[in-house]
């Protein structure tokens, strides 16, 4: 391709990122609802910056890895989708590991685990629908599609195990709130995913797969109203 030809591509895809970027941007009223949507009732104006925080790490680099990631995968559908957001969300929480400037108002007396940030059952979910793809990817030998499901197991522990490790920031309510958040979303991304990177086949079999692995995602990234208390 031309030179010329390729700076107009790049000068066209930074501007579509850009205003994708503008759009997504979030603002005091994202942040509220975030939260008020995640168990936390009447944020203060703290837990609302908070929230607006968490959002702009992760919308930040949305716009760019979505025109990035398609000439990767060669793929402009649901994948891209999935793979934008787990890897957006990686960055932010590598980011959010960093310590924190600002005073936390309340101490948290013992350590998080991973139970306190996701329930059990959907860690079991998690661990079913990526060994159920992975072990019927292996009889069959699909190779290619393993590789991509393991990677995409590894990458939603990943994003979990960091949302436990982050530094704790600002009242202790809204800081669970967006970790949970975090954890359940990321896990509900893998599950999607296995399902259907498992079971590719146009079948009978691949669309129970499907509609199973979506039906999990729902549930496990549904916005709970009432934070249970940490164990």
């Amino acid at each position: 391709m031309p030179w010329d030809n390729v700076l107009a591509v790049g000068l066209l895809s930074g501007l579509i990122g850009l205003a994708i970027l503008i759009v997504l941007w979030p603002g005091e009223k994202h942040g509220k609802r975030l939260l008020v949507r995640w168990g936390v009732p009447d944020p203060d104006a703290g837990e609302v910056a908070l929230a607006v925080r968490y959002l702009k790490r992760r919308r930040l680099w949305y716009p760019w890895l979505y025109l990035a990631i398609p000439p990767v995968l060669d793929d402009t559908g649901p994948g891209t989708i999935i793979t934008t957001l787990l890897v957006g969300g990686l960055i932010a929480e590598l980011l959010a590991q960093r310590p924190s400037r600002t005073p936390r108002r309340e101490a948290v007396l013992a350590a998080r685990t991973l139970t306190d940030i996701v329930p059990i059952w959907a860690l079991v979910l998690s661990g079913l629908a990526s060994a159920g793809s992975i072990v019927h990817l292996a009889w069959t030998a699909q190779w290619t599609l393993l590789a991509a499901a393991a990677g995409t197991t590894v990458v939603c522990w990943v994003i979990t195990a960091l949302t436990v490790r982050r530094p704790a920031v600002g009242e202790q309510r809204a800081d669970l709130a967006l970790r949970r958040r975090s954890g359940r979303v990321a896990l509900g991304l893998g599950i999607a995913a296995c399902a259907a990177l498992g079971w590719p086949a146009g079948n009978l079999g691949s669309l129970l797969a499907v509609v199973a692995g979506l039906a999990a995602f729902l549930a496990v990234t549904a916005p709970v109203k009432r934070q249970p208390a940490p164990a």
